[in-house]
């Protein structure tokens, strides 16, 4: 048995740091794969909306035949919240995901390497934060990775595994690995500026965000042709303003801090966008106007 195997093995509860959007869904994987998650969520609000998230998606996961009815309660029972980093202390692993922003992350790494054992492996699902800024903040840089899941993660298949020039060969199988346990798809991907699936992602928004400001057609004909003649799911306009003008900004703005090249300036109709706080479904009003329940005005 080789020593990743074996750390590997040793892996039974993994601490998540986060209950939206992200956070729930890593849960709900980790449960489902037999680990125990120790959710840490500050807000009574959030942990009982999580709750309730995701009950209905492993409703949908049993409708589906992807678990079985049996196996439900069991699931249920391997997730647990607490409101403090400090309910960490017996987690074998960690995923934060927590607010997309540098200052926070770093606390957070911060702190739970002094709660953690000094052997557990400590990864964020950021999309944009660099991993050297996270992994400085603690005395195990080797153990520090990237392991980001997509939107919803109890669904989609890829996680971008993330590493550092300071990430140890060990820790990278071992989150590789796991990553592999969870039923998922894992690439490799070097610390640079969104990586790859947010760069890309991020660049075709911002570009069809000039196109809208420059007059090039309309949104509705912008988002249209992305999903007719690219097959998207949703058009880059729409996939904005479900996100989060101010978090696309923050990334955006990642982009062109990380690289200093033009080519990834935020477009002047995002930042004014976010400035009188027009920030997408969350606020009613982006590119899109919004009713109470998320659903697009007509």
């Amino acid at each position: 048995m080789t020593a990743e195997k074996s750390m590997l093995d040793a892996i039974k509860t993994i601490g998540v740091i986060g209950a939206g959007q992200m956070g729930k869904g890593i849960a709900q994987v980790v449960a489902q794969s037999g680990y125990t998650a120790i959710v840490v969520e500050p807000y009574e609000e959030v942990i009982l909306k999580a709750k309730k998230s995701i009950e209905k998606n492993l409703q949908l996961a049993l409708e589906r035949g992807k678990i079985k009815k049996k196996d439900l309660p069991a699931i249920h029972s391997r997730i647990k919240f607490e409101k403090e980093l400090e309910g960490l202390a017996e987690a074998d692993y960690v995923i934060e995901a927590a607010v997309e922003n540098a200052a926070v992350k770093i606390d957070i790494f911060s702190r739970l390497d002094q709660i953690c054992a000094p052997h557990v492996i400590l990864t964020t699902n950021t999309s944009s934060v660099r991993l050297g800024r996270l992994a400085s903040a603690t005395r195990r840089p080797d153990k520090v990775l990237g392991m980001h899941f997509m939107y919803p993660a109890q669904m989609m298949k890829l996680v971008e595994i993330i590493r550092t020039p300071a990430t140890s060969e060990e820790s990278y199988q071992i989150v590789k690995d796991l990553a592999l346990k969870m039923g998922k798809t894992p690439i490799t991907v070097t610390d640079s500026p969104c990586f790859i699936t947010s760069r890309l992602i991020q660049t075709l928004i911002n570009e069809a965000i000039f196109c809208l400001y420059q007059g090039v057609s309309s949104k509705e004909e912008i988002d249209t042709a992305m999903k007719l003649g690219m097959n998207h799911p949703m058009g880059p306009l729409e996939l904005a303003d479900f996100i989060g003008l101010d978090v696309v900004l923050a990334m955006q703005q990642a982009l062109y801090n990380g690289f200093q090249d033009p080519k990834y300036r935020p477009c002047p109709l995002l930042m004014s966008l976010v400035e009188v706080g027009h920030l997408g479904r969350k606020t009613g009003k982006g590119f899109y106007e919004y009713n109470k329940d998320g659903s697009k005005k007509s």
